[in-house]
């Protein structure tokens, strides 16, 4: 079972799932799960965004916004190239994920966007 976090308009405990909605039945306010969901990721500590501010998460899927060199080797990774199944890790490089043609690889998460 999962907890639903409190009303940030009054606060309450007493919030319920109205479809994609969560509702507070004291005060009526309503408001997107998607915002409880960053709210709860802000609080586990490791927040990583893309290049236009969206957080990530564990599995989504990004997409380049720029030619990328590989380290020691003559090709690069082009711009446009979609990034399936993305897991966040801490540090520099702050996305590990697998490129077809390329295999596993560190990301900058100011080098991609969600899809």
């Amino acid at each position: 079972m999962s907890t639903l976090p409190p009303c940030p308009q009054c606060q309450s405990a007493y919030t319920y799932e109205d479809g994609a909605q969560l509702v507070c039945p004291e005060c009526a306010h309503e408001w997107s799960a998607n915002v409880a969901e960053r709210a709860e990721a802000a609080d586990v500590g490791l927040v990583v965004k893309d290049v236009h501010g969206a957080v990530l998460a564990d599995g989504d899927a990004v997409v380049l916004i720029k030619d990328l060199k590989i380290k020691g080797s003559s090709s690069s990774v082009k711009v446009g190239t979609k990034v399936k199944g993305i897991r966040l890790v801490e540090g520099d490089h702050n996305i590990d994920c697998k490129i077809a043609g390329f295999g596993a690889m560190q990301l900058k998460s100011e080098f991609v966007k969600k899809a």
